[in-house]
Parts: C-alpha cells; sequence; structure tokens
C-alpha cells in the first residue's frame, strides 16, 4: 500500500491517498453494503475489516491536525450513512438522513479518529528504545537549516505530547 512522505511537516497527503484507497475498497464492496438482506452486523464487519484497515494502515505514526481530524470525521460519518441508510421518521413518515450522534450510536464502537490517538504505544515504545538507534533520532531529532519567518507550525512532537496528555499516557520523552 505504501506511505506518502513529503518534505512539508504534514500528514495532508498520506491522509488524501488512505481515503482513496478506501474508496476503492467501498466501491469494490458496495454492491454487498447495499444489499437489503445483509446484516447491520455483518456489514460494519465488511466495514472494519476490508475499508477501515486501508485508512488506518500506516496510522501509528500520524499525529493529526484539526484539518485531518474534521476530514476523517467526515469520511466515517459518510460510510456510517451507507451502511446504515436513511431511516423513516415515526412522526412525519418521510425519509430523512441520519444525524451524526445516531449515526454514533448506532455504530458502538470508537471512532476513526480515536482509534488513530490510541494507538500512540507506538511512540511509548520508540521513547524506551534509547539513543542508539535510527528510529529514536527521527522522533527527537531538530532539523538543520533557517525556519521562516512566519509563525511556526505545530511540530509533530508537540501533536503527540498533547495526545498523549489527552489520553493519559505518561510522557515520551
Amino acid at each position: 500500500m505504501g506511505t506518502t512522505l513529503t518534505n512539508r511537516d504534514t500528514i495532508h497527503e498520506e491522509i488524501k491517498s488512505r481515503l482513496k484507497s478506501e474508496n476503492a475498497c467501498y466501491l469494490s464492496v458496495r454492491n454487498v453494503l447495499y444489499f437489503s438482506l445483509v446484516s447491520k452486523n455483518l456489514k460494519i464487519k465488511i466495514y472494519r475489516t476490508i475499508i477501515l484497515t486501508a485508512v488506518l494502515y500506516g496510522s501509528e505514526t500520524w499525529s493529526l491536525t484539526l484539518r485531518e481530524d474534521r476530514r476523517l470525521r467526515v469520511f466515517e460519518n459518510r460510510m456510517l450513512w451507507r451502511l446504515f441508510g436513511p431511516k423513516c421518521d415515526e412522526v412525519t413518515g418521510e425519509w430523512r438522513k441520519l444525524h451524526n450522534e445516531e449515526l454514533n450510536d448506532l455504530y458502538c464502537s470508537p471512532n476513526v479518529v480515536g482509534v488513530i490517538k490510541s494507538k500512540m504505544r507506538w511512540v511509548e515504545h520508540v521513547a524506551r528504545i534509547g539513543e542508539r538507534r535510527g528510529v529514536y533520532r527521527v522522533l527527537v531529532g531538530k532539523p538543520e537549516g533557517k525556519r521562516p519567518l512566519v509563525r511556526p507550525r505545530r511540530r509533530w512532537e508537540d501533536n503527540i505530547k498533547m495526545d498523549l496528555q489527552k489520553w493519559d499516557v505518561g510522557a515520551c520523552t
């Protein structure tokens, strides 16, 4: 499946390619997901094993910004709406789209962003490795050269520290 690396400190292109692969996976199983005789539980299993794994490939190293966070939530809500379809309103008798809260209640699993942020165990493992390994140097390394004269972007390391604090995990360095 590969990973997309850029010279900028962003995972925008990586998430874009992951969502493209998700779309290809979805198109391959679309007929099964729309078939009315297939149970909701089976549709959810197909979603988790085929579509969601394609999106989450390599996500252990992602540090999400608000933009990517929102983009992944939109992807998940779109997929859940495709799985569960519209709902007949009991009062008016009209069909309507399910709201995001209703979709999350029907899905009964952690959302995709929560899954990605819970994979921070990788960072803890790398922090324990020590200075002699290359992966550790990549985690704590400082790039050479001058920074531009604009407000600095939040670094990957800063995002990870914020995520670890949010999830009440010990500090990585």
